[in-house]
């Protein structure tokens, strides 16, 4: 079914088409008739499927439709982070352009008096974060009764960042006849306890629950030494001068001195992390949106903050600290069906790391040959990797290269041939 078949607003049916959007994704498929029907709806995707459209359509499209509606703010999204806050709100206003729907976006980092101003203006649609929502409400500048619809996205990640007691704040200041939207991109018990505190006979939609990773995207592992990481990148990135290529680390340490190390090599990086300014990271993200910057080096803390289209690689220069933060960190790439490539440097002793990663994927990562060339061949993974081991001649371990990939991802991949660091 195509989105020109559906009985949007005419304003939503132009703005899709110019934003190239013509089919629906499965979340969106699947998720769009019951909001449109005013149900309450649970939805589990995994990132890059396009669940951002599929509440903003029908929200947008059932706002347009209630003419006699009054003044107030009619639907309030939570967002865990500014970034994504911020990327949600373009959707919204990029989507509805033309509809004289207005969406104001608050979050912290910036001064409130803007916000404030935008607010006494009028507003239908209110993506906010936490702290400064809450901030907000309690000066008086944000009422809350007259919201019929509430989303919570990235539930996932808002329990990870401690916000429960926030939205169980929320909950008590809000009507109690409401339509609530509750998106996620992984589930588990205390996620599912949250859930079914603030849905009625929700709709259930789960999409992919054994795959958490989009299939577009093609996973290699790299059992280099600590020393090699940043000749690894170097490759990577100056063999393939026109591709985006989103780099983590675990800490603003980190970042910094990997920006560092590429900026000696004459390769201009970017840096985001938490201890940004707000405005430093929305630049670092237009710029690397925009292609002026080709590699951006980010924490953790930005991983689900970054929706960019066209990111061919991401690499995982520092293994995250949680298995679910590979999922999280990967899914910036291969989104919206476009293929990607994740590269994930391991070290000497981070085999059981790895597992997890594995085991949470479900599927065994392929050892790329790009790392034999660095002198580092031991895969000290023996829960998935001991069948694929052998030893040579001197009863040393060396790793048997683990062709799992069925299909060829395309071309940029195959462009990347060894060649010793000098």
């Amino acid at each position: 079914m195509r989105f020109e078949e559906y009985s949007f607003s005419a304003v939503i049916k132009k703005n899709l088409a110019l934003a190239g959007f013509t089919r629906p994704t499965d979340i969106q498929y699947k998720a769009i008739p019951p909001i449109l029907k005013g149900e309450d709806v649970l939805a589990i995707a995994q990132t890059g499927t396009g669940k951002t459209a599929a509440f903003v359509i029908p929200i947008l499209d059932m706002l347009i439709a209630d003419r006699h509606a009054g003044s107030g703010i009619r639907c309030m999204v939570m967002e865990p982070t500014r970034e994504l806050a911020l990327q949600i709100t373009d959707v919204f206003n990029s989507l509805g352009k033309g509809s004289r729907i207005k969406t104001l976006c608050v979050h912290g980092g910036v001064d409130q008096d803007p916000q404030i101003e935008h607010l006494d203006e009028g507003v239908d649609i209110l993506v906010a974060t936490p702290g400064r929502m809450f901030d907000l409400v309690s000066q008086g500048h944000i009422a809350t009764d007259k919201i019929q619809i509430l989303v919570l996205d990235e539930a996932d990640h808002m329990l990870d960042l401690g916000f429960i007691h926030d939205i169980r704040q929320l909950i008590k200041i809000i009507p109690r006849r409401r339509q609530t939207l509750f998106f996620s991109a992984t589930i588990d018990a205390d996620i599912k306890k949250l859930a079914y505190s603030l849905v009625t006979d929700a709709i259930r939609i789960q999409i992919s629950p054994k795959d958490p990773v989009s299939k577009n995207v093609d996973h290699s592992v790299a059992f280099i030494g600590m020393d090699d990481k940043r000749f690894f990148l170097e490759r990577l990135v100056t063999e393939h001068p026109g591709s985006r290529i989103l780099v983590f680390v675990r800490t603003k340490v980190r970042a910094g001195r990997v920006s560092e190390a590429m900026e000696r090599v004459s390769i201009r990086s970017l840096t985001m992390h938490g201890d940004k300014d707000q405005k430093d990271r929305i630049s670092a993200l237009q710029q690397f949106r925009d292609g002026d910057y080709m590699v951006l080096i980010a924490t953790d803390v930005s991983a689900r903050g970054i929706d960019i289209a066209g990111v061919e690689y991401v690499v995982n220069y520092d293994l995250p600290e949680k298995p679910e933060n590979y999922v999280h960190r990967v899914g910036r790439t291969g989104r919206m069906g476009r293929d990607g490539i994740a590269f994930t440097f391991i070290l000497k002793g981070q085999g059981d790391v790895l597992t997890e990663i594995e085991q949470r994927m479900n599927r065994q990562l392929v050892a790329d040959p790009l790392a034999q060339d660095f002198g580092v061949t031991k895969r000290a993974t023996p829960a998935l990797a001991s069948a694929n081991e052998s030893k040579d001649s001197s009863g040393t371990e060396t790793a048997t290269v683990v062709e799992t990939k069925k299909r060829s991802l395309n071309p940029m991949r195959r462009k990347i041939s060894p060649r010793r660091r000098r």
